[in-house]
């Protein structure tokens, strides 16, 4: 049934039709005039019909009568949708045929959204029980919870039983971290950890097939990525981070200083160097706002800085920037 100039199907009864038709049933008609300005729907569905005494007036179809003649409708028209998609069902049959012969795996869709943390957390697990050669992972933001890496414990070293190896990027505030280091030190297998002044967003990557990363900024929605480019795009920013940062674990590499200034304050550096504010340095390094003002004093004590802006010059005249931060391979 098509829709009528009222903006809806004529078997549909708006909230304008429907107040019209009952004043038409309580007064036993209403004006041709009301009717065409206020619900034509009324006459184009059968509800109204016109006074054979008064061709001005409109009187009610009895809703006894309007209803099945409504449902007739709407049964036919289901009959219809039904017969048209039998007739596209049959010519769709051979076309689904014969793109079965040709479809492959990678027709599928590669890219799934997690919502809710233990959907997510599933889904890494299932990836990691299945994996047999590695998992790369990134973690921001410091230092993890002892509960968080508790509950990893079994499933890592499930993984590493099956001669997997972990490779582990964290930032530097994680370095002294004596949970997170006896966490790994009871590990059982191929475990290396190296530490960045900075990192991406949290990253996991299972056999360089599969691929986590969050979706929003609470990491209460994830996406799994399984797009083959997509996921060696990945791995290849992992693998170059990788080679930029500092051993962590099994053997601790010292971070060199450089003229009484520490690789933490030469990080800060840089990103006063660039404007940052001191709330944003704490939040790219993992540090606490207090601890990131800390080294912002200790660096202007240094360099003999009086001022912001003194500082910065001091900076750059310094050199201290152009030291390789990490450590290579």
């Amino acid at each position: 049934m098509t829709t009528g100039v009222h903006g809806h199907r004529a078997d549909e009864l708006c909230e304008t039709g429907l107040d019209l038709y009952t004043r038409a049933l309580r007064e036993g008609h209403v004006l041709q005039e009301d009717a065409d300005a206020a619900a034509p729907c009324l006459i184009d569905s059968g509800l109204l019909q016109p006074d054979l005494a008064d061709i001005r007036r409109l009187r009610p179809v009895a809703p006894a009568i309007a209803l099945p003649r409504l449902l007739h409708a709407t049964a036919e028209d289901i009959a219809q949708q039904r017969r048209r998609e039998a007739r596209l069902a049959e010519a769709f049959e051979p076309l689904m045929a014969l793109d079965a012969g040709q479809a492959s795996p990678s027709d599928a869709p590669a890219n799934t959204v997690l919502v809710d943390i233990e959907r997510i957390n599933a889904a890494i697990a299932r990836a990691m029980a299945a994996s047999s050669r590695e998992v790369l992972t990134i973690q921001p933001g410091g230092k993890r919870p002892a509960e968080i890496l508790a509950a990893a414990f079994l499933l890592e070293q499930e993984m590493l039983s099956r001669g997997c190896r972990m490779r582990t990027l964290y930032q530097h505030t994680s370095r002294h971290d004596p949970v997170a280091l006896s966490h790994y030190e009871n590990l059982n297998g191929d475990v290396e950890v190296r530490t960045l002044d900075e990192v991406t967003e949290r990253l996991i990557v299972v056999d360089r097939s599969v691929a986590f990363i969050p979706a929003n900024t609470d990491r209460t929605m994830a996406v799994e990525v399984r797009n083959p480019a997509m996921v060696a795009y990945l791995a290849t920013t992992f693998d170059r981070l990788w080679r930029l940062a500092t051993p962590m674990y099994p053997q601790a590499a010292q971070q060199p200083s450089l003229n009484g200034i520490t690789p933490r304050q030469q990080a800060i550096a840089a990103l006063l160097i660039e404007g940052h504010t001191d709330a944003t340095i704490a939040e790219r390094l993992g540090l606490n706002i207090r601890t990131a003002r800390v080294h912002i004093a200790k660096l202007a004590a240094t360099l003999g800085s009086e001022s912001r802006a003194q500082l910065g010059y001091l900076i750059a005249e310094s050199g201290i920037l152009k030291q390789d931060e990490g450590a290579a391979e």
